[in-house]
């Protein structure tokens, strides 16, 4: 395998760094982010800034520093780097040295994260996102962080994992899960199946979901993905982001979302909605993760039910990767 499951290797894309808000104007946070360390700041015009950690002169962490204006001042010697890493400033000296500028990482903000692109050239990709969603308003709300004691690779697989619903939450029909390739970097699963047809339950659910059950998960570089799910007239949305840690375990934070409504009643209904999109979340979570701090995968007697975990690793592995620490 060159990408699924790697420890030493980082599929190109988008990850998340920290929530928004705890990056406030005129703050510095460090983060370790795939093996760099990175100094990350908001600037008093509120744009996220992201820069490699160690200050070229003698290596003193940014994050030790301060924000002056949209810029960054190193605590140590107070080199002053402008928000493309360039050094514009020294304090004791007129002339300033020829140094190579420090590495600035693409950010992004949106649904009250800051996401990095993890990659050497400009992001090729889009952030994750609900197809649903992607050309509407929407409202959203962050529900938990989570750790996992293996990698975002098997976490992602669980949504797929057409078994488990039955052995695991008792799930009382059939899935069928069928893979559909978007891009290189983006593979969405959906399942279409009814109802068994045996009680009143299964009869009042068939009409619920007049077509049938549908739940669609689009993934993203591997490690992220959206889950759309719920009956015709109303879905629910929720986003699994995730990075790998340096020993090859999970950080990962949970998105809700649901479509913009006007009004206060909408947006009360929108918040009842977000609410149960968080304790739909939370069910399923709960019930995986004592699989999660154990498990060693391998998948080396596959069965049928496993043929959408086979599409899912043969997709992740035509996609491109860097080795963990991200090449200089």
């Amino acid at each position: 395998m060159q990408a699924f499951n790697r420890k030493d290797r980082v599929v190109e894309g988008w990850y998340w760094a920290f929530q928004s808000k705890d990056v406030k104007k005129g703050h510095i946070k460090p983060l370790s982010f795939m093996g760099r360390e990175l100094a990350v700041y908001r600037g008093q015009d509120g744009r996220a800034v992201a820069l490699d950690a160690f200050c070229p002169h003698m290596g003193a962490h940014l994050a030790e520093g301060k924000v002056i204006g949209n810029d960054i001042r190193c605590f140590f010697h107070q080199w002053k780097y402008n928000r493309d890493g360039e050094l514009i400033d020294i304090p004791v000296q007129t002339q300033r040295p020829c140094v190579k500028p420090i590495r600035k990482w693409h950010i992004e903000e949106r649904y009250q994260l800051l996401w990095i692109w993890a990659g050497e050239s400009e992001p090729t990709y889009p952030l994750p996102f609900v197809p649903e969603l992607e050309d509407g308003e929407y409202d959203c709300a962050l529900g938990n962080v989570f750790q996992k004691g293996c990698h975002p690779n098997i976490v992602m697989i669980n949504a797929i994992d057409e078994q488990h619903f039955k052995t695991v939450h008792h799930v009382p029909w059939d899935l069928k899960i069928e893979p559909e390739i978007i891009s290189t970097a983006c593979i969405a699963f959906k399942n279409q199946s009814r109802f068994p047809e045996e009680g009143w339950v299964g009869r009042l659910l068939n009409r619920v979901y007049k077509k049938s059950f549908t739940s669609e998960m689009v993934y993203f570089f591997g490690t992220s993905g959206s889950v759309t799910v719920g009956p015709d007239f109303l879905h629910f949305y929720i986003i699994f982001t995730s990075r790998p840690s340096k020993d090859g375990k999970t950080e990962g934070q949970t998105i809700l979302l649901t479509k913009k409504r006007k009004g206060p009643l909408g947006w009360i209904f929108s918040r009842v909605l977000l609410f149960l999109s968080q304790q739909t979340s939370n069910y399923f979570a709960v019930g995986d993760s004592r699989v999660f701090e154990t498990i060693r995968f391998s998948l080396d007697h596959p069965v049928k039910a496993d043929t959408p975990i086979i599409r899912f690793i043969q997709h992740l592995e035509q996609q491109k990767t860097l080795p963990w620490g991200l090449s200089a």
